[in-house]
């Protein structure tokens, strides 16, 4: 196992700016140092790419990424989200889905999140359901949170009771998830009064959806120093409206951007990023731009959650997270922004390969076992487990070579 090495002949894009033609040391899984001297084993890159630190999707559906989508007909839009999730439990997709073990469901979200550079998550679903899948994963998925689903009293009964949980994250200093006026009834809309009256908004909450939001709920939430994830793809496939986030942003909310399920939203957080920025500009007639997008997916997220110190950007001391771009921008956040999957050339998590070209084979072999060498996006690669394995698990439990877009395993 390599407990010391380095990179050098890359640009970094670090917690203070854009350095060119740099090196990182790595020192057991942290960042021991940027620029200055090589460790006895460096890789290379001979300037032509670029290191960012690794993505962060802040709010997924590990047990409920599948296609296809599941949505209003007839080009209408849903009240609230329960009815979407009405129409997901009597779908035939949702019948096919399930064929899968809970467990291989857990993998598949694990490798659409990989394979888009995000090798941190959060995933929806509570403690009790998830906790026993994490140790098989091939990412890091976030532990440290108390949780409801939402408000109403139509609520998946998730936690012990808003005001328990959100007791409990203030006391362990954990952030406290739930869903914020997603839909338009009465109820739904009323979210954020309720956790006011309850003495439950605080910089702890992180917020998902917050369509409902007026201009007097933004203030409040700003005021409060909570967080808010915007899930753009999801928002505007369920009920063809998403959040204030103009408004949102120019109160100085901390902002996170969130896939939702691929049931619902974009195929993975790349293309959440790039309908984030699509859906901006056709609100709004203006640009967004891509250093806040970028933002909402390394260190915003890393805020939302408090483990900043950890976790969101490049900086000394910090978990040697990384993702090696071949940028097809100069500009190192549109290069980010504009990304595909097949520009991703190297995965580092904890310091440890995850995922990269077959130019690294020796980079993987010095840190030890458990990983499959395979073809994805007409290339060969090196990847954490066995995503071939899995995808024929998958087509022989539904009787279907099923292809899903966020797998781009060439099989």
């Amino acid at each position: 196992m390599l407990n010391s090495y380095s990179f050098s002949g890359l640009s970094i894009i670090s917690q203070d700016g854009f350095i060119q033609n740099s090196s990182i040391k790595i020192r057991n899984n942290r960042i021991a140092g940027i620029g200055g001297q090589k460790a006895d084993y460096n890789i290379d890159f001979n300037n032509r790419y670029y290191l960012y630190p690794g993505i962060i999707n802040v709010h997924d559906h590990l047990r409920g990424n599948y296609l296809p989508k599941v949505g209003p007909k007839n080009g209408n839009f849903y009240l609230n989200w329960s009815v979407w999730d009405y129409d997901l439990q009597h779908s035939k997709v949702r019948d096919e889905r399930e064929k899968n073990t809970v467990q291989d469901l857990y993998l598949l979200s694990a490798y659409k999140n990989l394979f888009s550079g995000a090798i941190t998550v959060n995933d929806h679903f509570p403690h009790a359901e998830n906790e026993k899948y994490i140790s098989v994963l091939p990412i890091r998925i976030i532990t440290n949170y108390t949780l409801e689903h939402s408000c109403a009293s139509f609520s998946l009964k998730w936690g012990d009771g808003i005001e328990t949980e959100h007791k409990r994250a203030v006391e362990k200093n954990f952030p406290f998830i739930i869903h914020c006026e997603e839909g338009f009834d009465r109820e739904t809309q009323n979210s954020l009064v309720k956790l006011e009256k309850m003495g439950c908004l605080d910089d702890h909450n992180v917020l998902i959806h917050c369509i409902g939001f007026s201009n007097s709920d933004i203030r409040k939430v700003s005021r409060a120093g909570a967080s808010i994830v915007w899930c753009p793809g999801s928002n505007m496939y369920m009920f063809n409206v998403t959040c204030k986030i103009r408004e949102i942003l120019k109160a100085g909310i901390n902002v996170s951007i969130g896939t939702d399920a691929t049931h619902s939203g974009s195929a993975n957080i790349i293309d959440e990023m790039q309908f984030a920025r699509k859906t901006y500009r056709k609100i709004y007639s203006e640009d967004l731009d891509a250093k806040t997008i970028f933002d909402m997916v390394t260190i915003n997220p890393a805020r939302a959650f408090r483990i900043q110190d950890d976790l969101g950007s490049i900086a000394p001391d910090k978990r040697a997270d990384f993702l090696v771009l071949k940028p097809r921008r100069r500009d190192p956040y549109e290069a980010f922004v504009n990304m595909r999957m097949q520009d991703i050339e190297l995965l580092v998590l904890d310091g440890k390969p995850i995922y990269g070209m077959s130019a690294y084979k020796d980079f993987f072999e010095k840190n030890g076992s458990g990983f499959t060498r395979t073809r994805a996006n007409k290339k060969e690669i090196y990847v954490k487990g066995d995503p071939a394995g899995l995808m024929k698990r998958i087509w022989k439990a539904t009787g279907k070579k099923k292809h899903l877009k966020f797998i781009p395993l060439d099989l």
